[in-house]
């Protein structure tokens, strides 16, 4: 397409409908979507609905506390390297009680303070909580234990039920890998290495694109390209984001929407109606004028009219998803989320990551009425990079997330009287964990990271892949998952986004296209059942 050339009128009739548009302010918002045109994809059979939602956890989340093993030399090591500096962050042994305010734990022999701020420390908030694989995960070298067991954070209360009835599974030690890399390889750097490691940007898109900072296509969005063309008419809706804008939906041909988390009507709002109702300041005919403006496809540049296309073909796609959302939609069974007890401040709040699922929900509801047959979602959460007060902040955090899956799962269980959780795989993604030891009341930036996967086609209740040796090398002991304190990935997140993407129903040549690297591993980690829709 070639572009008349623009004269100075032209640029100012630009600036003119950009002045515009930036005076409606809030209203342009409502449109809640993210200007997009809608590309082509080979065609692909798709005969019942599946949903990916990715769950990011931006800074780096700490899944050492996150994710814990208890045998006892697991668990001495782990204890030994985080319960020291200003403010240990070492979680207490399972089968640990509460320690209230002004009491004297019996582990630490610490006493804690006698007032609110005791629920800061670690010693307040009782044991981890023990899980059980159904397959018992290998014992590692230099581990003497007959079997590893397991626990999670004593925050992560509401999984608890989900990984018993085999619908939350846990992926070990994953991180960005070209290729199987040892500890030896990554200390002498003779094998080929994801780029800028442990940079917070770079590693991010990284994990959703497989490439630095400056990344166009993320694989979410290149999965999305195949089944483009089986979503119809409404392939707009393909991939939708909740937080901004994510290289992960970003696509050959699929172009990302955005949808607001708001659960309240706009005051002001622009639709794609003819002749819109709107009152703004007063003027009944503001909201026509507006949409004359911004939706102009009479313009002197072929920029202006395709511009102006786009805004109304924008404009009709909220308003359809709206009208979804609204009382007698499809969308508007979806039950708002209960308050959380955030677990340091001890009152209840909002849980923001979780209603950014309620709106991921209302979408997935509306699924049949839109003829939507794939579709990828992204959800994110941050406030992970804690290189200090670890406690105060992190818990909090996982708290949020395990109360924000829980309300997922049963938000999915009975969708307008449909279980649609075999139908719909969430799982998480972070820029990378954190190392092993304390730097005094936190934790720096490291490399492999655990992660979970939930869903009804999820096979779990275990643990999938080798979860590493713990603790650093000293004398009689050296850890041969573990540089430093950062562990060594032992899953490539090609595989375990590669498990997802098969499940999703891509074939093992699109996998290869989307993943180049997945031909160096092996292709099929195991968590996820049959691909077969």
């Amino acid at each position: 397409m070639t572009d008349k050339p623009m004269s100075p009128a032209t640029r100012r009739e630009i600036l003119r409908r950009a002045t515009a548009l930036s005076c409606v302010g809030a209203a342009a918002s409502t449109f809640g979507f993210q200007l997009a045109t809608m590309g082509e994809a080979a065609a692909q059979t798709a005969p019942s609905y599946k949903a990916l939602v990715c769950i990011f956890l931006f800074g780096g989340n700490d899944s050492n506390n996150m994710v814990l093993a208890t045998d006892t030399d697991s668990w001495g090591r782990y204890f030994s390297a985080r319960n020291g500096g200003v403010d240990p962050i070492a979680l207490m042994p399972a089968g640990t009680a509460v320690t209230p305010p002004g009491g004297t734990n019996p582990v630490t022999g610490r006493t804690l303070p006698g007032n609110a701020t005791a629920f800061l420390l670690p010693e307040a908030w009782g044991g981890v909580l023990p899980i059980v694989p159904a397959t018992p995960n290998p014992v590692p070298a230099g581990t003497s234990a007959a079997v590893r067991t397991f626990a999670l954070n004593p925050h992560m209360g509401p999984l608890l039920p989900l990984w018993t009835s085999g619908r939350l599974a846990i992926a070990s030690n994953v991180g960005p890998l070209i290729q199987p890399t040892t500890k030896a390889q990554y200390r002498a750097r003779n094998v080929p290495l994801p780029s800028n490691l442990m940079s917070h940007n770079d590693q991010q898109s990284t994990w959703q694109a497989g490439a630095t900072e400056g990344a166009r296509r993320g694989w979410g969005g290149l999965m999305a390209d195949q089944f483009l063309s089986t979503n119809g008419a409404n392939s707009v809706f393909t991939a939708i984001s909740t937080a901004g804008n994510a290289v992960l939906l970003a696509g050959q041909s699929v172009v990302q929407y955005q949808i607001s988390t708001s659960q309240t009507a706009p005051a002001v709002r622009i639709t794609s109606a003819a002749t819109p109702t709107t009152t703004v300041f007063g003027a009944s005919n503001a909201g026509a004028r507006v949409r004359e403006i911004i939706g102009d496809v009479t313009g002197s540049s072929y920029f202006m009219q395709d511009h102006g296309a786009k805004v109304i073909r924008s404009m009709g796609a909220a308003d359809l998803l709206n009208t979804q959302f609204a009382a007698g939609g499809p969308g508007a069974s979806v039950a708002a989320p209960t308050q959380l007890l955030n677990p340091i401040t001890r009152l209840n709040e909002t849980n923001a990551l979780a209603v950014q699922l309620q709106s991921v929900a209302k979408t997935i509801a509306a699924n049949a009425v839109l003829g939507m047959r794939r579709q990828v979602f992204f959800v994110s959460m941050g406030g992970f990079d804690n290189h200090d007060i670890q406690n105060a902040t992190q818990s909090p955090l996982l708290a949020r997330l395990a109360h924000a899956l829980s309300y997922f799962d049963g938000a999915m269980a009975n969708l307008n009287g449909v279980d649609m959780r075999p139908q719909v795989t969430t799982f998480t993604a972070s820029d990378f964990s954190r190392t092993f030891t304390t730097n005094g009341d936190g934790t720096d930036h490291a490399w492999g990271s655990h992660q979970f996967v939930m869903g009804g086609a999820v096979n779990g209740g275990n643990i999938y892949g080798q979860y590493p040796t713990l603790g650093v090398d000293q004398t009689g002991f050296a850890n041969p998952d573990m540089s430093g304190n950062i562990l060594v990935p032992s899953m490539s997140v090609d595989q375990y986004a590669g498990t997802i993407g098969r499940w999703f129903g891509l074939t093992e040549g699109q996998l290869d296209s989307i993943f180049p690297n997945l031909r160096n591993f092996n292709r099929d980690v195991g968590f996820m059942s049959s691909a077969a829709a």
